[in-house]
């Protein structure tokens, strides 16, 4: 046996490693290789192409890992540096401080973003005390690094949804490399990402849609599998949370909507499917991209109403009702419930996003010239109005028998602070000129029959007993009673002269169902009548819903550029996709560490003309077939269609509104579809190069992975934060137009 084999020290069969391990000479000095080292030497080729193997088989792992490092890394290394509220930290900070507070407020987005916001704060034992003022310094017990932390994962994991995206599209694999590393290494992705704002959140459900859309279009030969179903769910619940972050996401609802309309014609076209087949592929399709989406949106609403329990700024966007039931109110508080001549009152108009009945001592401009009627959001004194009776009745008497407000009742509207009558004539309105002008005129005394408004109970939340007005509760139109018409207050707001406040009119069409003719009694003081409980009574969910969107649409409609003040950071859409301007995120004295919001311009210019590339062969291909000569075969067809056009719709439908839209723009806005012209210039490339040699392919590509990472850290100081004076960044300003230094 082998162990029953002895050897002495350094002979046996040690002796013969310890030969070949002994370098041997020739006669001229030279080394000589023995045989076993030049065996040696002729694996070595082997083993390093078993280690590229290695690297080529674990790949689809390797990859995403080393990307994600990468990402974390641009998106957090010295997040922490500007301890200040920078830009819109002011805002979304504060939104996370009313979760905190459980303080209910107004904005124009969606909340599924802000209460992530407020989740971060919670978990970094922040207790919503701070304001976040614009340029104030964090103080000690809120951990901003933490909250800013939270943001940036959701900006550094859109790195690798990218490269799942783009292997899902059918992508080479340098290509893959390339989209996944143009997300990676743009400059204006990592800066957003950065602080506490939506936009890191808004893109990577932005991101999650497209991915879960390519996984389900994959599976389209293996409709109703387990597969197929799952990914059209997430399809169905990211659409849902994009929506929720910011309405830009309905754009991307859009893409998958076109899809699907495409795909469910071309199933139309199949005469070989069964109508019951093709009844499931529309079912699935209602129940995962419509409904599914729309109970996510909704959702995201219930636990805002959840958590935002108590009273706070926002308050008066929503119905009286809502706001007797939030902790702290004093809508409703100790008021009557009924009401009754001499009560004091606020009138709340009931149209989505409307506000309290309003005057002042300002007169209109033109027109009458008489006191201004409007409707403001804010409460103050100018909202209060008196209950009295007509000219045609005894003047009210305090001390005489109670009478209660109803339906068909004709009375006035005293303005509290002014004395002045609730009036209209047969004016045009200021803005809306189709309808007649409301104003405040005359006194207790001195008005005529033009300050006469009829009573029309149009519902009451409690009761059927329409024979007296309720506070919160009771819908009331006011008839005007010479003129016919109905006092309305829509979405117009007016002109600087009334303060940008809602036009309030007489409109003379007769639409019972137009609730901007809605009113309620919001507050109400009588102290000859005894108080009641007004959270006795609750406002259903889906009405606040549909209430605070449309709230939500009138706000965000409103947000149009002021001809009067200059916006530094406001930009027009067509300064984006040529990287014509950046934008400053702070101050831009020596003592703050800046941040400039400006892309790669690799990036940026080679995606925005790949779009035209894609758009002219897209439209040479159709001249070609349309001559009848052979164009591409059905897959390449598909591939062409789905991983090249629809990215391109997909730009199409996030930037293009923008450009129809008034509203006032940043640069931000672009960020979305500059997702989609990445891969359209992903696309571009894999299509154009697919016939070259390799080697040429690997050449062309290693060139744009160097500019792409080498033009991202010649601009990392726009990302990482620029300390010192300005003007030592000048070698960044490649353009007037960018303002890094002036």
């Amino acid at each position: 046996m082998a162990q029953d084999t002895a050897f002495t020290t350094g002979a046996g069969g040690q002796s013969e490693g310890l030969r070949r391990r002994v370098p041997e000479f020739e006669s001229n000095g030279q080394l000589k290789y023995s045989a076993q080292e030049e065996d040696n030497k002729k694996q070595s080729p082997k083993r390093s192409n078993a280690f590229i193997e290695f690297l080529d088989e674990y790949e689809f792992v390797l990859a995403p890992i080393v990307f994600t490092f990468l990402a974390f890394f641009t998106r957090m290394w010295k997040i922490g540096l500007s301890p200040i509220v920078t830009w819109d930290e002011a805002h979304f900070g504060k939104f996370g401080s009313h979760y905190l507070k459980r303080e209910f407020y107004f904005d124009v987005h969606p909340p599924l973003g802000k209460m992530l916001v407020g989740l971060s704060g919670y978990l970094a034992g922040y207790n919503g005390s701070f304001e976040f003022k614009s340029g104030e310094a964090y103080p000690e017990d809120v951990n901003y690094q933490f909250m800013r932390i939270f943001n940036a994962a959701f900006g550094a994991l859109c790195v690798p949804l990218a490269y799942f995206t783009s292997k899902e599209l059918n992508l080479r694999r340098n290509t893959v490399w390339l989209v996944t590393m143009m997300v990676l290494f743009d400059n204006s992705y990592a800066t957003i990402s950065r602080f506490i704002l939506l936009d890191s959140m808004l893109l990577f459900f932005t991101f999650t849609t497209v991915l879960c859309w390519a996984k389900f279009h994959s599976y389209r030969t293996d409709p109703f599998s387990p597969e197929w179903g799952l990914w059209l769910m997430l399809t169905g619940i990211s659409i849902g949370c994009v929506s929720s972050v910011k309405w830009v996401g309905l754009f991307c609802t859009a893409l998958v909507g076109v899809y699907t309309a495409e795909d469910l014609w071309t199933k139309f076209g199949d005469t070989k499917m069964p109508r019951v087949e093709y009844g499931a592929h529309v079912g699935f399709r209602v129940f995962g991209l419509i409904l599914v989406p729309v109970l996510v949106y909704m959702f995201s609403f219930w636990i805002h109403f959840l958590v935002l329990s108590n009273t706070g700024p926002g308050d008066a966007q929503m119905s009286s009702l809502f706001q007797a039931n939030l902790n702290g109110t004093e809508v409703g508080k100790n008021c009557p419930l009924e009401i009754a001549y001499g009560s004091r009152a606020t009138l709340k108009n009931m149209g989505y996003g409307g506000g309290l009945l309003h005057s002042h001592v300002q007169t209109y401009p033109e027109g009458s010239k008489q006191q201004q009627i409007t409707c403001y959001h804010h409460k103050d004194a100018n909202n209060d109005w008196f209950f009295y009776t007509n000219r045609n009745e005894p003047d009210y008497d305090a001390e005489a028998p109670i009478r209660y407000v109803g339906d068909k009742h004709i009375i006035r509207l005293l303005h509290a602070q002014t004395g002045r009558n609730l009036h209209s004539h047969a004016l045009g309105a200021p803005v809306t000129k189709n309808d007649h002008e409301v104003s405040c005129y005359g006194n207790l005394t001195v008005g005529d029959t033009k300050d006469h408004w009829q009573v029309e109970v149009v519902d009451d939340a409690v009761s059927r007993d329409y024979s007296k007005l309720r506070t919160l509760t009771t819908a009331f139109r006011l008839k005007h009673t010479d003129l016919g018409c109905y006092l309305r207050a829509g979405n117009v707001n007016l002109p600087q002269w009334g303060f940008k406040q809602i036009e309030t009119t007489c409109v003379k069409e007769n639409k019972p169902k137009d609730k901007y003719t809605h009113w309620n009694v919001e507050s109400h003081v009588n102290e000859r009548l005894p108080a009641s409980d007004p959270r006795a009574y609750r406002s259903p969910f889906f009405k606040d819903f549909i209430h605070l969107n449309v709230a939500m649409m009138t706000s965000n409609n409103a947000l149009v550029p002021d001809p009067d003040k200059q916006d530094d950071l406001a930009s027009m859409p067509w300064q984006w996709p040529t990287l014509n301007v950046g934008l400053r995120m702070c101050g831009w004295d020596e003592g703050t560490v800046k941040y400039f919001l400006l892309g790669n311009p690799l990036v940026y210019w080679a995606s925005s003309g790949s779009l035209v590339f894609l758009a002219g062969l897209a439209l040479f291909y159709i001249i070609r077939w349309q001559r009848g000569f052979p164009v591409m075969t059905v897959t390449q067809m598909d591939h062409f269609i789905y991983a090249g056009i629809y990215p391109l719709i997909g730009w199409v439908l996030h930037y293009l509104p923008f450009v129809a839209m008034a509203r006032v723009t940043y640069v931000h806005h672009y960020f979305p579809a500059l997702y989609f012209a990445i891969l359209v210039l992903g696309f571009s490339l894999d299509w154009t190069t697919s016939s070259l040699r390799k080697d040429v392919q690997w050449g062309l590509y290693s060139v744009l992975y160097v500019v792409t990472g080498g033009l991202f850290w010649w601009f990392r100081a726009i990302t990482f934060g620029m300390e010192g004076r300005a003007e030592q960044w000048s070698h960044l300003k490649w353009l007037s137009s960018w303002r890094v230094t002036d």
